[in-house]
């Protein structure tokens, strides 16, 4: 469910444009999230995809545009960006990633536990209890006192997705979640995921599960060579698209010639 009172939206990011050197990456790109609203990223291999979701998250700073969480303008690029800023925002914009960045000698509930009392200065009780609450919530319950090496890739993928939402972000950013798992393995996580947006979490996903944003997502925006091609609700855009590199892109991972 979505929602956007006053016309304030979750996360808006107008005209993002990034160069590696020469070459630019992201032309301009634009995007306004409604908060509760979950927004599926495809496209093809090197169409700026990851690119343009590090960028929400200053993990990449754009050479060009503005970003703004919930009416609040946290980066421009024509300012200067403090580390106190970029800290910030990694507070209120979370981020789970292709590899699952879990320290490997910390059990599950640590993991998720040591987050909290560096960045919101929670106590070990306190932080415990509530990474007890997220693990068991992602299923994780009879698995929180196992390290890494112990737990499928699935597994560790859920404990990151927990440790995210320890920090109480505004906005979740996944990607590419299910890329390193096993594919019997990657259902458990994209259920977890589904859960997640239909409790009301903003989200956006960078994806190739087309049938996962069909499903799980509000609308889907389609890049191609660093242009946003086409965006819309995801059901229609996905089974009926108008845009002619969307269907061929769409075609080709359903095997349809």
């Amino acid at each position: 469910m979505t929602t956007n009172p006053e016309g304030i939206f979750a996360l808006s990011a107008q005209q993002i444009r990034k160069s590696f050197g020469s070459k630019e990456i992201l032309h301009g790109i634009n995007l306004d999230v409604k908060k509760g609203e979950h927004i599926a990223i495809i496209g093809p291999s090197g169409s700026g995809k990851s690119t343009f979701i590090r960028c929400l998250n200053l993990l990449e700073s754009p050479n060009h545009g503005t970003i703004d969480v919930c009416g609040e303008r946290i980066f421009d690029a024509a300012e200067k960006i403090s580390a106190k800023s970029v800290r910030a925002l990694r507070k209120r914009v979370g981020m789970v990633f292709q590899s699952f960045n879990l320290f490997a000698t910390h059990t599950a509930l640590e993991n998720v536990s040591l987050a909290q009392r560096l960045v919101l200065d929670r106590s070990r009780t306190e932080s415990e209890a509530r990474s007890e609450e997220l693990l068991e919530r992602v299923g994780l319950k009879n698995h929180m006192h196992k390290h890494p090496s112990q737990l499928s890739g699935g597994q560790q993928q859920r404990v990151a997705i927990a440790r995210s939402l320890a920090l109480d972000p505004e906005v979740i950013l996944f990607d590419e979640p299910t890329s390193a798992i096993d594919p019997e393995m990657r259902l458990e996580v994209l259920s977890v995921m589904k859960e997640l947006a239909q409790g009301g979490m903003t989200m956006l996903t960078v994806t190739h599960e087309i049938e996962f944003a069909k499903e799980a997502a509000d609308r889907v925006m389609f890049l191609s060579d660093g242009e946003s091609l086409a965006t819309g609700p995801a059901a229609e855009i996905l089974t009926d698209p108008t845009n002619e590199r969307l269907r061929r892109f769409v075609n080709a991972l359903s095997g349809v010639i």
